[in-house]
């Protein structure tokens, strides 16, 4: 089955909160790129961002997405949940023995442990460990702990960017399946929306989440061979501390998206972005072609 369509089949709309902030919305001249985060930027997020999910709510999303793969669990599906979050918190751990200061996994490595780890205590049959397919189990149990929808306005705020020949690009905490949803809920795949496939960075691909520099820094360097200097790059994202800082580090022009309350962070306990503003404040996605000079 493909992955995309189990996230549309799954797949309800939802309605952005607003979040009170007054938009900023100065004209910024000499915008070459611009680079956007995925969840509660480009699409809503039920729960705010991927990977964010609160427990509690979580044993009956897995005992479902099992379902859904044909397995049924033989005991309490919050050991499993607990599994779950311990494997990533162990991944993450060893990751950072490294020197890896902000970690990702790869999720689909994270459900072939927790399959070995049920069948171990002969909760599921040990054949099903080399039958269940992780990647598909992993949509599954997403779809079910962070719905998503299309964000207002981001079909036309691409088009637009897209109309006006910019260099368009991603940098997200993301997994393997995060590409998936543009097919799903737009109709076309990244690409064909016109992000350049060089330019999306997604941070299971490199074990680095944000807000570590390290997508910031390659995209930097990706667009440099373009002869496009950081000044002349915007990022969009909807957190002080993952988007806007990390991008103000590398020399990035910054726009905080606050368009929905689930996922805005303005992170104002953080001394990091103490001190620290977005060149651009949008409350819609509209608003964001207005703000780049032609």
């Amino acid at each position: 089955m493909q992955l995309h369509r189990i996230i549309r089949r799954h797949s309800r709309p939802l309605e952005p909160i607003p979040t009170g902030l007054v938009p900023v919305l100065p004209v910024l001249p000499g915008i070459r790129a611009v680079l956007l985060d995925v969840y509660g930027t480009l699409v809503i997020s039920g729960s705010g961002e991927v990977g964010t999910s609160r427990r509690e709510k979580c044993a009956g999303a897995l005992t479902a997405a099992l379902a859904a793969v044909g397995v049924a669990i033989d005991g309490d599906p919050q050991q499993e949940v607990n599994d779950y979050f311990s494997t990533i918190e162990t991944f993450h751990q060893q990751s950072r023995d490294r020197g890896i200061d902000f970690p990702e996994v790869d999720v689909v490595e994270v459900w072939r442990h927790v399959l070995e780890q049920m069948a171990g205590r002969r909760q599921i049959d040990s054949a099903l460990v080399e039958t269940v397919d992780p990647r598909r189990l992993a949509v599954e149990y997403e779809v079910r702990v962070n719905p998503v929808w299309p964000m207002p306005g981001v079909r036309e705020c691409l088009e637009q960017l897209r109309r006006r020949e910019l260099v368009l690009g991603i940098i997200s905490n993301a997994q393997f399946f995060t590409p998936e949803i543009f097919p799903a809920l737009l109709g076309a795949s990244a690409e064909q929306c016109g992000f350049d496939p060089q330019i999306q960075h997604y941070s299971y691909l490199r074990g680095r989440a944000k807000p570590g520099p390290a997508m910031f820094q390659v995209a930097a360097e990706d667009l440099s061979q373009r002869e496009i200097r950081p000044s002349s790059v915007l990022y969009v994202g909807n957190d002080m501390l993952n988007d806007v800082f990390p991008a103000s580090q590398v020399g990035f022009r910054t726009a905080l998206f606050a368009g929905d309350e689930r996922s805005l962070r303005l992170r104002a306990e953080d001394s990091q972005v103490d001190g620290l503003s977005a060149d651009l404040i949008l409350t819609d996605l509209t608003q964001l072609p207005d703000c780049l000079a032609p």
